[in-house]
C-alpha cells in the first residue's frame, strides 16, 4: 500500500456537496459551513490510506466491489480508486434509499 493518493473530486460529488450545503444553510449558515468543512476533511484523508472505507453494501450485492464509502453521519461520501488517484463519486444522504438514486443516475446518463 504506498501513501500519497490524489484526491480528485467528479462533477457529480461537487454537485451533491453544493445541494446539501445549500439545504443545510437556508437554516443556519454556521451549520452548513461546519458540514463543508466536515465531509471536505474526512474526504482528504483518504489520500493516506483509501482502502479504509468500505465496499458499498447496495452495490456489493451486485457484484460491483470497485466503490468505497466513508460514513460522515447521516452522509455517505462514495469514492472508486484508480491507480494514484482517489475519484470521490458521490454525496449521498444515508437516510435515503441508495439503491434508487443511484439507479435514477443511471438512467439520466
Amino acid at each position: 500500500m504506498s501513501a500519497g493518493y490524489r484526491v480528485l473530486w467528479t462533477d457529480v460529488a461537487e454537485r451533491d456537496l453544493r445541494e446539501i450545503i445549500a439545504f443545510i444553510a437556508v437554516d443556519t449558515v454556521q451549520n452548513a459551513l461546519h458540514v463543508l468543512e466536515k465531509i471536505k476533511d474526512r474526504a482528504a484523508e483518504l489520500y493516506t490510506f483509501p482502502e479504509r472505507g468500505r465496499v458499498v453494501p447496495e452495490l456489493h450485492s451486485c457484484g460491483i466491489f470497485v466503490y468505497r464509502e466513508l460514513i460522515v453521519s447521516p452522509w455517505r461520501v462514495l469514492y472508486r480508486i484508480a491507480d494514484s488517484n482517489v475519484y470521490i463519486t458521490a454525496v449521498l444522504d444515508s437516510r435515503r434509499n441508495v439503491e434508487d438514486i443511484l439507479l435514477h443516475r443511471l438512467i439520466q446518463l
